[in-house]
């Protein structure tokens, strides 16, 4: 189940609520009751090798582009 991160205006605590992504734009209150609160928008990595190395080289001769620099024409 998809976790959302809300922010308190009264008490300015950052909690975590689970809900489904069918209410995902629901209130929430904060854990010490206040209703006050705002949704804060969360950064995801998607992608990449769990490993943590940094992905491999193009062995295409360097430039990048759709065809590793190739001239796309």
């Amino acid at each position: 189940m998809p976790r959302y991160e809300f922010r308190c205006r009264t008490c300015d605590d950052t909690f975590e609520v689970s809900r489904p992504m069918a209410e995902s734009s629901a209130p929430a209150d904060c854990p010490a009751g206040h209703a006050d609160t705002v949704k804060l928008l969360s950064a995801v990595a998607v992608g990449g090798t769990s490993s943590g190395a940094p992905a491999p080289a193009s062995m295409g001769g360097g430039g990048g582009g759709c065809c590793g620099g190739g001239g796309c024409g």
